[in-house]
């Protein structure tokens, strides 16, 4: 039997559950926004980031992780997150929420900016381990989201693709999306072997992510 390339992670046996569980128990808080690189908190922890389109979903996923309906802010204007936001997880952890990409309602020096940032961020934050670029489940990846996978790869940071919204597609549907990530992502070579399915709404791949993140080390 062949097997694909970026299967679909496996949901976790009890102890990586239960190691995830645990990590996300405290539910997280609100540590900072940044603006620039020297607001960075102390690079003293295991650090894994966020990415994706606007209004793919990041909040929402941040928030369905965190099991705290409003840790992070979800709005329906595209653009809103201008900073990179930190949370804290446990003593161990940053979870990391990156300004959302493409469209965006604001001036294009405002956009320059934050891309800027993304960039000298990716490219020089020592204890970031991976980063979860999110990807609408409904649209697979798009040329948008290009530049940022190879911003990955340049950076040398290993991501790992996160498909939300996963309840809006129907199997066959989804399985057509599933056939397009898998394509693009076989030129990237900072891409990680798995893709994580996941609805916020539903609770889908939750605990599969949990455990993910629990096992970065």
């Amino acid at each position: 039997m062949t097997t694909l390339p970026f299967p679909l992670a496996e949901p976790p046996d009890d102890h990586a559950r239960e190691a995830g569980r645990k990590l996300f128990a405290t539910g997280g808080e609100f540590l900072k926004g940044v603006v620039a690189m020297d607001g960075l908190p102390p690079a003293d922890r295991v650090e894994v980031c966020f990415a994706g389109r606007s209004n793919v979903g990041k909040s929402s996923l941040i928030n369905a992780l965190t099991g705290r309906r409003a840790l992070a802010r979800t709005s329906n204007t595209p653009g809103r997150t201008q900073e990179i936001n930190f949370f804290t997880l446990a003593d161990s952890h940053y979870l990391v929420d990156l300004p959302g990409y493409g469209f965006a309602e604001a001036p294009k020096n405002v956009v320059e900016a934050w891309q800027r940032l993304l960039k000298a961020y990716l490219s020089g934050r020592p204890t970031l381990r991976r980063a979860f670029v999110l990807i609408d489940t409904r649209h697979g990846i798009k040329p948008v989201d290009a530049e940022i996978l190879k911003l990955l790869d340049q950076s040398a940071v290993p991501f790992q693709t996160v498909l939300t919204k996963s309840d809006k597609v129907k199997a066959a549907d989804r399985d057509k999306v599933l056939a397009q990530v898998r394509a693009k992502l076989q030129s990237h070579p900072a891409a990680y072997p798995e893709i994580v399915l996941t609805s916020s709404e539903k609770g889908d791949g939750i605990e599969t992510l949990r455990a993910i993140i629990a096992g970065i080390a």
